[in-house]
């Protein structure tokens, strides 16, 4: 397969996990706001729901699968991704990947979606922080058996509109903030989050994407930076998988 077919290919397969996020929120919101008889402010029912994106989580597993691991070796239920932690006792994945009882990737799908941004921001970077840590600490205390470092992947889809794209005041009673904050958006602001999880090499790839509400039919999408399209998440999660299989 040629490098354009499979970029085509990945693209389609992002596009259709897309629409299957928008379309599984607005079932769930209608569903559940039907049955309680209204909507939970701020579509916490769709937040609550589940499964939204589980196109990603099935996509993922796709790529795995073609890089050489057998499909039983991909595990994604919640009770089938549990992995030992350090500070904590486990912690269930989104997707782990598992050959000849070594650790071959892990990867954590997130979202966030309008029109509350402000607290959730903080929550979401503090687990991806704090999921990491707990992580390697493990690894380095032999938790996963193998030496081999195991891939550990990061995917973010950020709701695309005007709230998510405007400039966002810091407050500052003590001490200024960081530079690169100064009236950053809440997009921006997810960007340079992945951006330093990789520098400091927290994850091995992280992927940034954004789409608005309206996607539900097209699964239209955009990357605002191409050092976190998901095309270099893709080959990053792939080669760890080719170098696993080759050499077993």
């Amino acid at each position: 397969m040629s490098k354009g077919d499979f970029e085509a290919r990945l693209h389609a397969g992002v596009t259709a996990a897309v629409r299957h996020y928008w379309k599984t929120r607005s079932h769930q919101a209608t569903r559940q706001g039907a049955r309680a008889g209204r909507k939970d402010a701020g579509l916490r029912t769709a937040v609550t729901g589940g499964a939204q994106l589980d196109g990603f989580i099935a996509l993922i597993r796709d790529l795995l699968v073609e890089s050489g691991l057998a499909g039983a070796q991909v595990f994604l239920g919640r009770k089938e991704t549990v992995l030992p932690g350090f500070y904590r006792p486990t912690k269930a994945w989104d997707i782990v990947a598992v050959a000849d009882r070594k650790l071959v990737a892990c990867v954590e799908v997130k979202s966030h979606a309008g029109p509350s941004y402000g607290n959730n921001f903080n929550n979401r970077v503090e687990e991806a922080l704090g999921n990491a840590v707990d992580f390697w600490k493990a690894y380095e205390e032999g938790g996963f058996v193998s030496l081999d470092r195991p891939f550990l992947g990061y995917i973010m889809l950020l709701e695309d509109d005007a709230r998510s794209n405007a400039p966002v005041k810091v407050d500052e009673p003590h001490f200024a903030v960081r530079t690169e904050f100064r009236d950053a958006s809440y997009a921006r602001r997810y960007q340079l989050l992945c951006e330093k999880l990789l520098r400091e090499r927290l994850y091995d790839a992280a992927a940034f994407l954004m789409s608005a509400r309206d996607a539900v039919k097209t699964g239209a999408y955009r990357e605002p930076s191409a050092e976190l399209a998901f095309k270099g998440f893709a080959a990053n999660l792939m080669a760890r998988g080719y170098a696993l299989t080759r050499r077993g």
